[in-house]
């Protein structure tokens, strides 16, 4: 490795070469340079395939009783759904503000929900770079600007999954594709700023959730993870070895690699408990893929299942390039429509295809409402948002942002509309902030975000 003053572990597929040593190993290519290297413990993390921050586990069940007898407190969950050609404001925002609002033609669909959430307008992040913002919806940062910031480009997914540990089977569920015009779903990032990957169809995301490893594949699963907590004893005696000859600059560097080790230690340890445990039964048949128009109802529900067997209390969809127009029974695609150019028949399909999403949205809504989770739904325990980081994708502009929060135990009812400049101007990260503070995350800031929403309570 160039520039690297000290000895580095190079991992291939095929073979771990050490300065002294080999360990024979399947994977991709990954490069760890100990001493005097521009990587950081988070890449390193990363670049071994593991997820970050782990907190201590918490209670692996949520059924059952508590020593009282009393009904085991019910936790909170988290989904959020966005797109990234955003919503035509003005058949998405009503004209007047408060309780008594009107409902536009996108917004529909969310009549017969009214009280179960609120919409927001004038919030963002304060960016700009049109489709090149968009990926900033749920962390506020855009990539190119995550180094200036304390926590990076974290999306709030990622940031409530850090304090999940143990106790669901996937601390949170990306769901959407790898199509799009600037490279599918980037909606979800973790702190090194890399994309996390999402679950690409109902088929994909049904088999992750229910469907078990044959006992053949659960072996082999074991022998993977006993391989990789031997590739981890050898890099870590090996780097002990390295401590006597460091000067004290490159003793924190050793330290910070070995927090990253027992990081990594920690998470080999949850993927073997797991392994070993079953799926829950879905009750329904296993999907087969179409296209994301018609697969959204199915993507849906199974996001239902995943929250209510508590296979996860974090999911996410987004939906891009591969929502079709041609289901539509239109010809312009998706996001030629919305470049609309205020052409009348353009508005028209767009709006068409919107109010779809809104429509499903608000289906999906209405299950988690129906769904008996303790002595609440599975709504008021369940923080969902809809949105977009694309205010106006017809003049490229990432301001005024379409925000929904529904459920989660919040206040709801209204349409509040803050000011979209001047001294009154307020982030929508405050919005998040406010969401991982319901979820449990001690903090008072997120992103650009310095404290919560006022009015939210």
């Amino acid at each position: 490795m160039s520039g690297s003053a000290g000895p580095s572990y190079f991992i291939t597929d095929g073979r771990i070469d050490f300065p002294t040593k080999s360990v024979s190993y399947s994977g991709r290519l990954i490069v760890m340079s100990i001493l005097r290297s521009s990587v950081n413990r988070r890449f390193f993390l990363h670049a071994a395939g593991v997820t970050l921050a782990l907190p201590g586990l918490e209670s692996l069940s949520l059924r059952g009783f508590g020593k009282s007898g009393e009904k085991a407190k019910r936790p909170v969950r988290m989904v959020c759904v966005g797109n990234s050609l955003g919503f035509h404001a003005p058949a998405f925002f009503p004209k007047a503000t408060g309780t008594d609002y009107d409902f536009p033609t996108e917004l529909e669909p969310l009549k017969p929900h009214r009280k179960d959430y609120t919409l927001f307008s004038g919030l963002d992040h304060g960016v700009k770079g049109g489709h090149f913002a968009v990926h900033s919806f749920l962390s506020g940062v855009r990539s190119v600007d995550a180094k200036s910031m304390p926590e990076g480009n974290i999306s709030i997914d990622q940031r409530a999954a850090e304090t999940i540990g143990g106790a669901t089977r996937f601390p949170s569920l990306t769901i959407g594709s790898e199509d799009g015009i600037h490279g599918g779903t980037m909606m979800c990032w973790t702190r090194s700023g890399t994309r996390v990957p999402p679950i690409t169809g109902p088929n994909e995301l049904f088999r992750k959730l229910f469907v078990n490893d044959t006992a053949a594949e659960r072996a082999r699963a074991g022998d993977r993870f006993q391989l990789k907590g031997s590739i981890l004893d050898a890099i870590n005696g090996d780097a002990k070895s390295l401590e006597r000859r460091l000067d004290q600059r490159d003793r924190d560097k050793l330290d910070e690699y070995f927090t990253s080790v027992r990081d990594v230690e920690k998470q080999l340890e949850l993927g073997r408990q797991w392994s070993q445990i079953a799926k829950p039964s879905p009750g329904i048949p296993e999907p087969r893929n179409t296209e994301m128009v018609s697969d959204l109802p199915a993507l849906y529900d199974l996001m239902a299942l995943a929250l209510q067997t508590d296979s996860t209390r974090i999911a996410t969809l987004e939906i891009a390039g591969d929502f079709r127009s041609s289901a539509f029974g239109l010809r312009k695609g998706y996001h030629a429509l919305s470049h609309h150019g205020q052409v009348k028949e353009s508005i028209e399909s767009l709006v068409k295809m919107e109010r779809y999403q809104v429509e499903q949205f608000a289906r999906f809504l209405g299950k988690l409402k129906s769904i008996e989770d303790g002595d609440k739904s599975l709504l008021d325990n369940t923080m969902l948002l809809l949105g977009s980081g694309m205010g106006n994708a017809n003049s490229h502009t990432n301001t005024n942002l379409p925000i929904v929060l529904a459920g989660g135990g919040f206040r709801h009812g209204e349409y509040q509309a803050y000011p979209q400049k001047g001294p009154g101007k307020v982030p929508l990260c405050n919005l998040f902030v406010s969401m991982l503070q319901r979820f449990g995350v001690e903090t008072d800031q997120f992103g650009p975000g310095r404290s919560t929403l006022t009015g939210l309570a």
